[in-house]
């Protein structure tokens, strides 16, 4: 991090005061229900709270707006409010960083900040610098990129701080690319680097962007993201997953809870549901923590509903999984019974999102479906549009619409 020498002049103390009462004003800002504020949604398993969303994305009107980007982009849009923002990355070497800030009513953009990258900004062609997904406090925006930049901005855009990570931790990159998207617990932001060279999580203080506490990790590349849950009544964990297994930390102080060894997914994301949390580990399991023990309960475990890139949805008492190949599965997340199943054509890399009885799924080629998986006997694709464009990210659900990116527009979905 970059300090400056503050001139505390008259003047500078007006703004400071200024600036002060904003963040206090900031802070009584409540996240509302209806928002998509992090990668997967509010609860980090793909399921929005919500159930008036589109069925039907192939009707004339069906296409509220769409927007241009800047530049490219796995990242999701998420949604604050009457504001939906994303990230791209431009350039030759794709080190100009964008945020940018849309009105969620009508498309136009609201503003755009622009950024260079401090840290390595090489990847696989397929992926990108702009490739985890911002997450939002309700009062904050926070932008993690490939390159190891950490960009803070209020709603309107203001910078609050920015911090290199690379300078701090140089060998912390690769060639492939980074893409674990950031959460937020509390007053503390979670980012998950691991790479082959140098692998840590951290927990970060969000109003000064400093280190609350780092723990280290395995070297190994992996692309899964943390997650967010109660692993009992009154307690929130942070959950990490990798090649190594599967660790809980408290997000405060960043204490290990439990640690399970087995090797897990590292792209796929695990998740949350009811103080369980579902895994992709040679097949999905269901762990559940111990409090006799530092090593989770294994609940059970089934190979048929494998995801592939795709992370799982837990939704009441199912959960679903979608494989690269494009074989969806609905199981039964009390024993792990596969119900049905239901092949989608294309090859898949975006996970999907539900919205009541609606699951929305997105292949490479960008061809959007919408199934419904109300009916016991199975799922039932009910429209499908071709947006004509490679789409790699996950879906947002905010406010009845339906939100998705691809390298160069953003779209959102109406009745």
């Amino acid at each position: 991090m970059t300090w400056k020498t503050t001139d505390y002049s008259l003047p500078a103390m007006h703004d400071l005061l200024r600036l002060t009462l904003a963040a206090l004003c900031l802070a009584a800002v409540p996240l509302p229900a209806a928002d998509w504020p992090q990668f997967r949604g509010p609860h980090g398993n793909g399921v929005a709270d919500e159930t008036d969303t589109p069925a039907v994305l192939n009707a004339p009107k069906s296409i509220a707006w769409t927007a241009d980007l800047p530049g490219r982009g796995l990242s999701s849009p998420i949604i604050i409010g009457d504001r939906v923002f994303v990230t791209c990355s431009s350039g030759p070497q794709q080190e100009r960083l964008h945020v940018l800030c849309f009105n969620a009513s009508d498309g136009s953009k609201r503003w755009e900040r622009q950024f260079w990258a401090t840290g390595r900004t090489m990847t696989q062609p397929k992926t990108c610098v702009a490739a985890p997904t911002p997450v939002s406090d309700g009062r904050r925006i926070f932008a993690h990129f490939s390159s190891n930049d950490v960009i803070c901005l209020d709603l309107d855009g203001n910078l609050l701080w920015l911090r290199g990570l690379t300078r701090d931790y140089p060998n912390a990159s690769n060639s492939i690319g980074l893409s674990s998207s950031p959460v937020v617990i509390g007053d503390t932001l979670i980012v998950q680097v691991e790479t082959d060279a140098e692998s840590f999580v951290a927990g970060i203080n969000v109003a000064t962007g400093v280190n609350r506490w780092k723990q280290e990790r395995p070297r190994d590349r992996n692309w899964s993201s943390p997650v967010v849950f109660a692993d009992k009544p009154g307690r929130q964990v942070v959950a990490i997953q990798g090649l190594s297994g599967v660790v809980t930390l408290l997000p405060t102080t960043g204490e290990v809870l439990w640690n399970r060894t087995n090797e897990s997914a590292n792209i796929s994301s695990p998740a949350p549901g009811n103080g369980v949390l579902y895994v992709s580990c040679h097949g999905l399991v269901a762990l559940q923590g111990d409090s006799e023990s530092h090593t989770p309960k294994e609940l059970w475990r089934n190979h048929l509903l494998t995801p592939g890139t795709a992370s799982p949805i837990v939704q009441d008492d199912r959960v679903f999984t979608l494989n690269s190949g494009g074989k969806l599965c609905c199981g039964k997340i009390a024993t792990g019974e596969r119900i049905w199943q239901l092949q989608l054509k294309g090859a898949f890399s975006s996970s999907p999102v539900v919205a009541g009885g609606k699951l929305y799924a997105v292949n490479e080629k960008g061809v959007v479906r919408v199934v419904d998986v109300t009916k016991p006997e199975g799922g039932q694709v009910v429209s499908e549009v071709d947006l004509g464009q490679t789409i790699l990210c996950t879906p947002a659900i905010a406010n009845g619409a339906f939100y998705i990116r691809s390298d160069a527009k953003l779209w959102k979905f109406a009745k």
